[in-house]
């Protein structure tokens, strides 16, 4: 195998960058290295506040993690030379060879690197009922 960064793939990258600049929201699905990831896109800077409100309101540590990512979150917006280097989703689902995702419940915010991405799709997986589940 060979050490060489992955490129990143151009495409994507623009649909990243439109969700970081101009909050486009997309359903997608990832390839990466064997998982398939299925979410909505968000910005950096969504991504960074939703994470910091999850720690509002704890202990001493919990308040200064909160007020960090806060801080991350404005400056993720900000412009850079080097464009998008990872992708952020929300309502993510990961699926690992099962037809059921991990985790299966929750709504789950995801961000991975989009030199890692081996493909993707957009739109986003459903999971189906069983006929005997209920809702």
């Amino acid at each position: 195998m060979s050490s060489a960064t992955q490129p990143k793939d151009n495409i994507l990258e623009f649909f990243v960058e439109a969700s970081n600049k101009y909050g486009l929201s997309l359903d997608i699905t990832l390839n990466l290295k064997g998982l398939v990831v299925t979410g909505t896109t968000i910005s950096a800077k969504e991504y960074f506040e939703s994470l910091s409100e999850k720690f509002e309101g704890g202990k001493d540590i919990a308040q200064e993690l909160s007020q960090q990512l806060a801080k991350a979150g404005e400056t993720a917006g900000e412009s850079n030379n080097e464009g998008a280097n990872f992708i952020h989703l929300k309502n993510a689902r990961i699926y690992c060879g099962d037809s059921h995702s991990t985790p299966s419940k929750g709504k789950i915010i995801w961000r991975g690197k989009l030199a890692e991405v081996d493909g993707f799709f957009l739109g986003k997986i459903q999971e189906t009922k069983s006929k005997g589940e209920k809702k």
